[in-house]
């Protein structure tokens, strides 16, 4: 019996994921494709001038004869002179460079104080915080609602010590375009030069340029942003602003500007990138102001009477000519994007997170509310892009808007405004941000949680219960109905972490089913619990989740005898289980002893698979290997470990990672003020706490994902997290030799993770080989419980 609410019914359209095609761009603030023009001519220097510029024969010459006309090209686009130009590597080392090197200059004047703006890019905001650490002082300026700084408040902020000042001539969130020549007017009102540092990265092709106009003092360039290859920039620096110390030390290559050798091929790259921005700007400007303004009409145009939900962020008119910043009301940016994903690729003004809302630092200075910033997008048009495009993503996006923007928003949305996604080849991940188990509550937040609950429920007085809410840390409730019977009771369920509707049913089911066998239990039955997004996904992609999730439970030998629905944002589905065991046979998840060994029947690494299988990194190896253990019932590694040897401790490694639920396995129960007196007198007795000694080496891993994890993209930000928390409680002690990534892989928010046993030593090898004969041979040995000395050692010390 399913108990329905709000599930609707609606007609539905064929699947939106074209993969004949890539998707249509609208992300040129964020990168470029480099120009055809570029390309020939990097190509030239990587084939014919190869040389090493600082060389004085022919090779060089012809390499050093490239690097100046290049020079050239750059300092004609923003009307400087070439030895006004120094290559650097990005935009970013350009930013360094400029403000590290007056604050060296100022400290000989005693001058030390930077003003920038709250809504800088994180180059120049990051680089102040450097500098403030080192004794420089800095203001922030507000922006207005549009982004702009008020030049009344900037000279205000003068003082004699100020040195520089550093304001983007536009911003790369909503193309705001800051008064950099009144800027400049206003600082040279002081009575001792104030500099002023200008990130002109997003404007450079998009407009004119001219540096005498603007008069100022220091520009950063960035290569990526203007159809030069990445990996390379420019620093514009007036001839009257003193040379700056070197920020790299080495040779003196780039006039002693700048040492390391030249990147040859780069900076010519940038150079030709400059010269074609400079010959077809006026034509380029004009088409990218066109296919802007007519994305903006057009998604207003598809979303019809809820147009007035749809908000530009920014000037109307000082704005770069391409830029494009929507907020859609109430609609999570990440979601609409992820769902549009194989049509349309943009930007994220702002992340929802289960807890919180992670918005722009640019959004929260211009005051946007969060009702606002979540649904924030920045989408920007480059010189190729065509109307068609324009047309098609508009078409896309404003269905997608439509189908995610919630009922009570406003005026019901008519059926055929917002069709749904047909059955077929459906990908679930594209409808979710978070995925699986990394998707949890923060334990941070959790915790804190739980504490209030505790306090607030006192102890459970009640004797039958044998594991649950304020009474222990288990991973299933339990409750002793007589001297030979208990019912084991759970629940579970997330957001996909596959795309087959079938595959996730069965991922959800047999994480939901581990929770019991965790326990020592056999299941019984399980009821159904679904989230589901019918205005989004047709209910047929629902039946076959559940029927994903039936088939699981029928290898598990129980049946679904029902369920509950609720209609949700994300597609969410998992299961409530009820099981039975022996009162004495209940495995707990802290009752480990000193000496015992830790086996663990699975390997480790789901979350991060599951996020780069979103992103489309995966090979073939991995995404078997992902979907094999995902599936994998915890059923068989339980019954072999209760016909093979004792079991002291175990729990399933899911959301909180190994670290996570390895620190569980070694926390007493929910702390009441009883048992805080009881463990008191206990210690006082000459009771050791317990640790463990776990050997990263030993523990198995998933293919590809020690090659994944260095991509901080694939990290899920559960992983994080929960890596956060064991290391703020002081709960695990790394190994010097032990690296950042091996300590993320060991806090990877898992999915349908193994069992965690702590059995006597003497029972590990048998148990292994039982393990392995069974076909589970990713099963090891990963570590030791042992007594620790109080306060003395973490209680997890991880070794190589």
């Amino acid at each position: 019996i399913f108990c329905r609410a709000g599930l609707r019914r609606r007609q539905v359209m064929a699947p939106s994921n074209g993969s004949e095609r890539p998707p249509i761009y609208l992300d040129y603030n964020g990168t470029t494709p480099i120009d055809k023009e570029a390309i020939e001519a990097m190509t030239l220097m990587m084939s014919t001038h190869w040389g090493n510029p600082s060389s004085s024969h022919y090779f060089g010459v012809q390499a050093k004869k490239s690097m100046e006309a290049a020079r050239r090209s750059v300092a004609n686009l923003i009307g400087a002179q070439p030895g006004e130009i120094t290559f650097m590597s990005n935009g970013t080392e350009t930013i360094n460079h400029a403000l590290k090197g007056l604050a060296e200059l100022g400290e000989k004047e005693g001058r030390r104080h930077f003003i920038t703006q709250a809504s800088e890019h994180v180059a120049v905001l990051e680089t102040c915080k450097a500098l403030e650490r080192h004794g420089c002082s800095v203001t922030y300026l507000p922006v207005d609602a549009e982004g702009l700084i008020s030049l009344d408040a900037l000279e205000a902020a003068i003082t004699p010590k100020t040195l520089c000042i550093s304001i983007m001539h536009s911003n790369n969130e909503t193309g705001t375009l800051q008064p950099i020549k009144e800027i400049v007017q206003r600082a040279r009102k002081s009575s001792q030069r104030v500099y002023v540092h200008c990130d002109a990265s997003q404007s450079l092709g998009k407009m004119p340029f001219d540096v005498d106009e603007l008069g100022v003092d220091l520009l950063t360039i960035a290569g990526h942003k203007l159809y030069a290859p990445k990996g390379i920039g420019a620093l514009y620096r007036r001839t009257t602003v003193p040379a700056l110390p070197l920020l790299i030390h080495g040779a003196g290559q780039e006039a002693g500007r700048r040492a390391s050798t030249e990147n040859v091929i780069h900076s010519v790259g940038l150079g030709k990138a400059c010269e074609v921005a400079k010959r077809d700007l006026e034509k380029n400007q004009k088409h990218m102001r066109e296919m802007r303004d007519r994305l903006h009409d057009k998604l207003r145009q598809h979303m019809g009477s809820r147009a007035h939900l749809m908000r530009h962020n920014g000037p109307v008119e000082a704005r770069l000519p391409n830029t494009l910043s929507a907020s859609f009301y109430r609609v999570e940016a990440n979601t609409l994007l992820s769902e549009v994903s194989g049509e349309v690729a943009a930007s994220a003004g702002a992340a929802c997170h289960s807890d919180e809302v992670h918005m722009s630092h640019v959004l929260e200075a211009m005051g946007v509310s969060k009702e606002w910033a979540m649904g924030t997008c920045r989408f920007t048009v480059g010189r190729d892009t065509s109307a068609a495009e324009v047309d098609r993503a508009a078409a896309v996006l404003a269905k997608a808007v439509l189908r995610l923007m919630p009922q009570d928003a406003d005026a019901p949305v008519e059926a055929e405004a917002c069709p749904m996604v047909e059955t077929g080849e459906v990908k679930l991940t594209k409808f979710t941000h978070g995925m699986g188990c990394a998707c949890k509550l923060r334990p941070q937040v959790l915790e804190k949680v739980l504490e209030q609950l505790r306090a607030a429920g006192g102890p459970v007085v009640d004797p039958n219960v044998l594991a649950g809410l304020g009474k222990s840390n288990e991973d299933a409730c339990v409750y002793k109905i007589s001297d030979d019977l208990a019912v084991v009771g759970t629940l579970d369920f997330f957001t996909p972490i596959v795309d087959e509707p079938e595959v996730f049913g069965g991922i959800a089911a047999a994480n939901a089913l581990s929770d019991v066998y965790a326990m020592g239990a056999k299941p019984l039955f399980a009821l159904n619990i679904v989230g589901f997004p019918s205005n989004r996904l047709s209910p047929s992609v629902l039946a076959r989740i559940l029927k994903g999730g039936q088939d699981k439970c029928r290898e598990a030998g129980i049946a679904i005898l029902g369920g509950h629905t609720v209609e949700d944002l994300e597609p969410k589905y998992g299961l409530a289980v009820i099981g039975l065991v022996h009162p004495q046979k209940v495995w707990k998840n802290n009752a480990a002893q000193a000496g015992d060994r830790l086996i663990l029947t699975k390997p480790i690494g789901t979350g991060i698979l599951g996020t780069a299988q979103k992103k489309g990194l995966l090979n073939d190896e991995a995404r078997e290997a992902l979907a094999s253990t995902l599936l994998q019932l915890n059923r068989k590694a339980a019954e072999i470990a209760q016909e093979t040897c004792q079991v002291h401790a175990a729990t399933d490694i899911t959301g909180f990672g190994l670290l996570g639920h390895l620190r569980e396995m070694l926390t007493p129960d929910a702390p009441e003020p009883a048992l805080k007196k009881a463990r008191a007198e206990s210690s006082s007795n000459g009771a050791q706490p317990l640790g463990a000694v776990l050997k990263a080496s030993s523990v198995p891993l998933l293919p590809q994902v020690t090659e994944l994890v260095v991509d901080e993209t694939c990290v899920p930000g559960g992983t994080m997290n929960n890596l956060k928390l064991v290391e703020t409680a002081g709960a695990v002690q790394f190994g010097p030799a032990l690296s950042r990534e091996m300590q993320l892989l060991l806090a990877d928010a898992q999915t349908s993770g193994g069992l965690l046993l702590a059995v006597p030593a003497k029972d590990a090898s048998p148990l292994l080989a039982a393990l392995h004969s069974a076909g589970l041979c990713s099963s090891a040995e990963i570590g030791e419980v042992r007594d620790i000395s109080s306060g003395s050692q973490a209680a997890i010390e991880v070794q190589p």
